[in-house]
């Protein structure tokens, strides 16, 4: 216990001096955690917590999500609904469908396998670009558009990837289309469900005390809980905890009055801001570990590369062609923003959870694990490091 306890405490004491270093030289704090991380790996030090399916699902995401969903408005969200609902749906399809033709065509992949890399790797998480409009308090349209197609995108990517992981095993299974899009139709409606009940309970419980730590608290119970339950009944966790936290941020009495208390609201945000960061801290972290372990040599650089390549494509024609779609409404998105959608859609914590969540008996699991580390590695540091850059150049960041 005690040496568990002094790994976990060394862990976030080097994910705090690495966050300092790195508002200190004005660069995403996650990319210098996965490089610290890599570095700490090859010098053989041991955090005693290996990155897995379990701990990524069940503590490190709950809290990921329902910070993200507690910060949206409903009112601004509401704005632009249709071109989020959009990419974040239709997108998430296209971009699995072409990364998965990508790898089966160019490295020839079998596509159940391909299938299933390209639904999981579809799921973005473009944290450092939202620390980065945090720091530099850069709000509007483009941080909404960012935030929420990224919270709406991971649970259609977990839909899917679920989706794809029972057709690529359809032959064992006989399963049939029919009964393929009734458990889809569960997954997403059960996840919701469970969402909301759960968020609406914590909420009508809340209205009863005007407590703040009270209040707190019931939110921790609604994240986890919610993500929890909806996980032990086989449906979506991560809808589930994105539907609690809309709900729990969002929802008025008739008289659009919130049935949680000002201090209770402030202190709310405060403390999922506080918890986003710590589970920000430690997962890229041990990212970094995890990456330096990987056998990339195994498969060659030009295997990662192509990779690479597939992913960022595959992303360029969701964004691009979807965007036009509102080019003569009021919901047009502008050229600059379309740029930031794509090289910021970064991949991270839900891909490598779904990774490494597959069955030992699926065709190339094992290469898929380490192509995903190394799509992942990519995206946060080359896309991450450059974010700023690219913000900057566009006039979004001051220079």
């Amino acid at each position: 216990m005690d040496e568990s306890l002094t790994q976990i405490v060394g862990m976030l004491a080097v994910a705090m001096i690495v966050a300092l270093a790195a508002r200190r030289f004005k660069l995403p704090y996650t990319v210098g955690l996965v490089v610290v991380g890599a570095v700490l790996a090859l010098s053989k030090a041991d955090f005693g917590l290996p990155l897995t399916h379990d701990f990524i699902f069940d503590l490190i995401l709950p809290p990921l999500l329902f910070e993200a969903a507690i910060t949206l408005s409903w009112p601004e969200l509401r704005c632009d609904i249709l071109p989020i609902l959009v990419l974040s749906t239709f997108g998430t399809i296209v971009s699995a469908g072409v990364v998965a033709w990508g790898m089966a065509r160019l490295l020839g992949w079998p596509m159940p396998s391909a299938l299933v890399f390209g639904a999981l790797i579809a799921a973005t998480d473009p944290v450092a670009v939202i620390a980065m409009f945090k720091d530099n308090k850069v709000k509007g349209r483009l941080r909404l558009l960012v935030e929420s197609e990224s919270l709406f995108n991971d649970g259609v990517a977990a839909v899917l990837f679920l989706m794809a992981l029972a057709w690529s095993q359809s032959a064992e299974t006989a399963q049939t289309s029919i009964e393929m899009i009734g458990a889809m139709v569960l997954i997403v409606a059960g996840g919701i469900a469970i969402g909301a009940v759960c968020g609406g309970t914590a909420l009508i419980v809340a209205w009863r005390s005007s407590e703040h730590l009270i209040e707190a608290a019931l939110t921790m119970v609604a994240a986890y809980g919610s993500f929890l339950v909806a996980e032990s009944f086989h449906v979506s966790g991560v809808l589930a905890t994105v539907t609690a936290g809309l709900m729990m941020a969002n929802f008025r009495l008739l008289r659009g009055k919130s049935l949680l208390s000002p201090r209770g609201q402030e202190f709310i945000l405060g403390f999922w801001d506080f918890a986003a960061f710590l589970a920000n801290s430690v997962v890229f972290l041990l990212i970094g570990v995890t990456v330096a372990t990987m056998p990339f040599q195994s498969y060659g650089i030009a295997v990662l590369l192509t990779s690479v390549v597939v992913v960022l494509l595959g992303r360029g024609l969701t964004v691009y062609p979807l965007s036009l779609l509102f080019l003569r409404s009021h919901w047009a998105i502008s050229l600059r923003e379309q740029h930031i959608l794509w090289w910021g859609g970064l991949r991270g914590a839900l891909a490598l959870a779904l990774a490494l969540s597959m069955p030992p008996t699926l065709p190339l699991r094992h290469e898929i694990v380490v192509v995903t580390f190394g799509v992942v590695a990519f995206s946060i540091v080359v896309q991450g490091l450059t974010m700023p850059l690219l913000l900057r150049r566009l006039g979004f960041l001051p220079k």
